[in-house]
């Protein structure tokens, strides 16, 4: 299945992205998709384009860039047509506008955590994230080529279209991804009874067994959806290809945001696949606290989606 059409690769010439790059090289590749190289200039600290000589500086810079990444895109030493861009503007802002101007669908780009930083996503990073309409692929420097374990997160919004379909995207970026690495797929979701501690309170009249049986039968409830919808999914892919990427499905009690970031230090994922779920339809609501929450401190390599009727903040004009 072809996923990608329209690859949007980010390049670092500061730093070594080779990881990021040989990815989407491969991705590209193993979609027939086209694949975009974008390197960039912040005009910010440049004199104003009514100085004398601000026009000629800053076309000087861009074709200096223009170069660089010409060379960094040669050294790879592929075969495939690879277009070469340089961006000028504030770098989260214009790479959000070369995805709507262009219709990119999807966005890789390499990530590194310095001494300095616990976190591994910069503020770029998580604009991007944020603001994005695209899936976004962040990919550690030090990440090698291919992936043990994968890790996707699903989350449960029963009668939701919007929330049903970004799970089944987030379902087929994961599965895709670990058939074409022969990764180990793990699906995780993390569950509990809402309100349960005030359900246990002595004013509620409730006994322990009583809210005990609710939190069974709220797990049971779970268990059931997540069978079915993996099993849904899978019966898509077909009996011989199921059996062969025979996911593991992890159903856990507990916060999201320390279930999945305990679950993938415990697993040593190297790919987490998740939801940027905010509201929809609405420019400005941009990302779940749930996922902001994993993302700033997640430590491995990050594919996220938003759910489809997503408005970015951004604009073309």
């Amino acid at each position: 299945m072809n996923r990608f059409s329209n690859i949007l690769f980010v390049a670092n010439l500061e730093a070594d992205d080779t990881a990021a790059f040989n990815q989407a090289i491969t991705v590209a590749n193993n979609n027939q998709a086209k694949l975009t190289v974008v390197g960039l200039v912040n005009d910010s600290n440049l004199p104003s384009s009514g100085a004398p000589n601000a026009d000629e500086l800053l076309e000087e810079l861009v074709e200096q860039r223009r170069a660089q990444l010409q060379e960094h895109v040669e050294s790879v030493s592929t075969k495939q047509k690879i277009e070469v861009k340089v961006l000028v503007g504030k770098a989260f802002m214009e790479i959000v506008r070369e995805v709507l101007r262009f219709k990119r669908d999807l966005v890789i780009k390499s990530v590194w955590k310095t001494n300095l930083r616990q976190q591994l996503f910069g503020s770029t990073d998580m604009k991007i994230l944020r603001k994005c309409p695209c899936p976004v692929w962040l990919i550690k420097s030090t990440q090698q080529q291919g992936y043990r374990q994968i890790l996707v997160g699903l989350d449960y919004k029963p009668e939701n279209a919007e929330n049903d379909a970004l799970n089944q995207q987030l379902l087929e970026m994961a599965s895709y991804q670990a058939l074409a690495d022969s990764s180990e797929l793990h699906i995780i979701h993390a569950w509990r009874l809402e309100y349960e501690s005030f359900l246990r309170s002595p004013r509620t009249g409730h006994s322990d067994e009583a809210v005990d049986a609710m939190v069974q039968e709220e797990e049971n409830k779970r268990r059931r959806w997540l069978q079915g919808l993996v099993a849904q999914y899978c019966g898509k892919l077909g009996e011989k290809t199921s059996n062969y990427l025979d996911p593991q499905l992890h159903l856990i009690q507990g916060d999201a945001k320390k279930v999945v970031l305990e679950y993938a230090k415990d697993l040593g994922a190297e790919l987490v696949v998740l939801g940027t779920v905010g509201r929809t339809g609405l420019p400005g609501f941009i990302i779940g606290n749930t996922a902001e929450a994993i993302l700033n401190r997640l430590d491995s390599s990050v594919l996220a989606a938003k759910p489809p009727g997503f408005i970015s903040p951004v604009t073309l004009e």
